[in-house]
């Protein structure tokens, strides 16, 4: 039997593949296959990590081809459809993990007969990282709440899920809008019956791929966020009909509030724009923090040589020199 498959999504990583595939082929849990997905890389990534995967030849390493570039959300299903796990993990590629990180899920899984696994994670600098702490809930609706609502991070990396979970509710990542395609946890987390949470970090979160997906925001990009949010909303609205109406709101101000951590005036003008209805719900959400609460006054006011003050002294000082 194989306990969990392992997804990983590679293009243009190849500064990082090596630390990634390395961390996971000595993972401590053993029945675990390795998918691999070559999402037309053009440059060397691939040749490390199979380089890399010929060293632990006890190891089920499996590599899969795009022919043609077809986006992270299609690559992550191209290794759903191969996965044969009980459980499956994503790992981003320019990511790496703990040694002991698939025995502790898969172990807190099986003792809790959990669909779903979280647990904190690391967000690693070059020289530096941060502890970043995930809450605690006790029932799937709570979790799923609590990531609406902004508290609880729906990152597909920290997770680990049945496999059974997507197949039997159909469910899988939306194949070319990749910006915010890890919202599909959150279908997940609505269709889950039990989860769990393990208090402990196992995945670094690596903020020095400056050509990561995640660092971009295009036009196009903007589309596929909005075409991500509306379809997260249909399927919650479609499933639970007006119960999670406030949480609802509370995800559109959650989804924009990037939109402040910036000093671009173009992305505050972003902020008034999305989602407007949504701004009377701000001051309903008492789990955020009061940074959130602040930006968010002080947007609602226009005071947004304020968020830009803000952003110069404080986000990049942190980021920039304490964090890097």
């Amino acid at each position: 039997m194989i306990k969990v498959s392992v997804i990983v999504p590679v293009y243009e990583v190849e500064s990082f593949i090596g630390r990634c595939m390395r961390s996971l082929m000595e993972q401590t849990l053993q029945d675990v296959e390795f998918i691999v997905v070559d999402d037309c890389s053009p440059d060397n990534s691939i040749s490390i990590a199979k380089q890399i995967a010929g060293d632990y030849p006890d190891r089920q390493v499996t590599f899969i081809v795009h022919e043609v570039n077809k986006g992270l959300p299609a690559a992550r299903n191209t290794g759903l459809a191969m996965a044969k796990g009980e459980y499956v993990f994503h790992c981003d590629s320019d990511d790496f993990v703990e040694a002991d990180m698939l025995e502790a899920l898969y172990g807190k899984a099986k003792s809790e007969n959990a669909d779903i696994v979280w647990c904190d994670w690391f967000l690693s600098f070059e020289r530096n990282e941060r502890y970043m702490k995930q809450p605690h809930y006790d029932s799937a609706m709570g979790a799923l709440k609590g990531m609406l609502s902004g508290v609880m991070k729906y990152n597909v990396w920290n997770k680990l899920v049945r496999r059974e979970l997507y197949t039997a509710n159909a469910i899988s990542f939306p194949a070319g809008y990749g910006m915010g395609e890890d919202m599909t946890m959150i279908r997940l987390f609505a269709c889950a019956e039990n989860v769990a949470y393990l208090p402990k970090a196992f995945y670094h979160y690596v903020k020095l791929n400056v050509t990561a997906f995640s660092n971009t925001y295009s036009e196009r990009h903007l589309v596929e966020l909005r075409h991500n949010v509306q379809d997260t909303l249909c399927f919650l609205e479609a499933r639970y009909g007006d119960r999670l109406r406030t949480e609802m709101e509370f995800f559109k101000l959650d989804v924009k509030y990037p939109f402040l951590i910036s000093d671009d005036k173009r992305k505050y003008r972003l902020w008034e724009t999305w989602y407007p209805e949504a701004n009377q719900y701000m001051k309903l959400n008492k789990n955020v923090s009061l940074r959130r609460c602040v930006l968010q006054s002080l947007a609602e006011r226009k005071q947004f040589w304020l968020i830009g003050l803000y952003y110069k002294l404080v986000h990049k000082f942190i980021y920039g020199i304490v964090y890097r």
